[in-house]
């Protein structure tokens, strides 16, 4: 670990250890307030969860206090279109009995193919999974737009991706879902070019799932890249280790602070480690941490 790094790790340790100690000096309203509404941390699970059963899953965020899920594709959870209608009213059930709340469905659905049969069967497939999140009493589904061919005009991409996102979006609405747009892949992951495709997307159920790239810090840097298209954000965001790495996150959490932010931070985490629960525990000591300060309660 290089010493920026280190001294990073340091400085985010401290800040956990410093929140857990000062709580006890707020008072307990003034607490319970600023955790009632605003940022709530939550899971995807991937790479943590990606092995956990239902249960499991849900039983493991119930233990961590870590009390929002995006269900990733293809995880040991086995929540999938495949599901008839009891095994989804059990699914849907098991979060009405839990506090964790089922956010939705993580696919890997993405607009950009220069090829129309590949295009519309990625079209297909979203409204299939939209019908489960619907049925499993979730909120949405994540996808993405993932590329923009070398071979086709950016322009015209730009145009096919987001003329799908207004599909699936007017599809959605009726089921009373979101599509998060995850800011995610070669090229589409610059702001710039996300900013290009939302500027011509028009259905109000398509959002922006802001995800923590490196490209976010590009020029003209982070604070002018999140303002780019904050506007169109929905009610998720994809972090990583907060531990790890080197992105700016008091500064991003400064910025959704700013703006009022009321969604779910979701740990998109990379690493593996021994203790899954305890990593998690840890985590959410970070966020509450972040998020005091950013809010200045801290």
């Amino acid at each position: 670990m290089n010493e920026s790094n280190s001294r990073r790790e340091f400085l985010l340790k401290s800040m956990a250890a410093g929140f857990a100690l000062s709580v006890g000096n707020l008072p307990l309203n003034s607490f319970a307030k600023s955790q009632a509404k605003g940022m709530q941390f939550g899971l995807v699970t991937y790479q943590w969860g990606r092995d956990w059963d239902l249960p499991t899953l849900i039983s493991n965020c119930e233990k961590t206090g870590v009390l929002g899920l995006e269900l990733r594709t293809q995880h040991a959870h086995g929540v999938e279109t495949s599901l008839n209608a009891q095994q989804r009213e059990n699914v849907k059930k098991r979060f009405e009995d839990s506090p964790v709340t089922c956010l939705g469905y993580g696919s890997n659905f993405e607009y950009h193919s220069p090829d129309p049969k590949v295009l519309q069967d990625n079209i297909s497939q979203t409204k299939e999974y939209i019908k489960l999140c619907k049925d499993i009493g979730a909120t949405g589904i994540k996808v993405k737009p993932n590329n923009l061919p070398s071979e086709v005009p950016k322009e015209k991409t730009i145009a096919q991706i987001a003329r799908s996102f207004n599909e699936i979006g007017k599809y959605a609405g009726d089921y009373g879902q979101l599509v998060r747009v995850e800011v995610h892949g070669h090229l589409t992951q610059e702001l710039p070019n996300m900013k290009a495709i939302f500027d011509q997307v028009t259905d109000p159920n398509v959002k922006i799932c802001w995800n923590c790239n490196p490209e976010d810090l590009l020029e003209p840097g982070l604070e002018a890249n999140f303002n780019s298209v904050k506007k169109w954000f929905g009610d998720t965001v994809h972090v990583r280790e907060f531990n790890e790495g080197d992105y700016p996150y008091p500064e991003l959490f400064k910025l959704f602070a700013k703006m009022n932010y009321d969604g779910w931070i979701l740990m998109e985490a990379r690493t593996e480690p021994a203790d899954r629960i305890a990593a998690l525990k840890e985590q959410l000591a970070l966020f509450n941490s972040l998020k005091a300060t950013a809010l200045g309660i801290v």
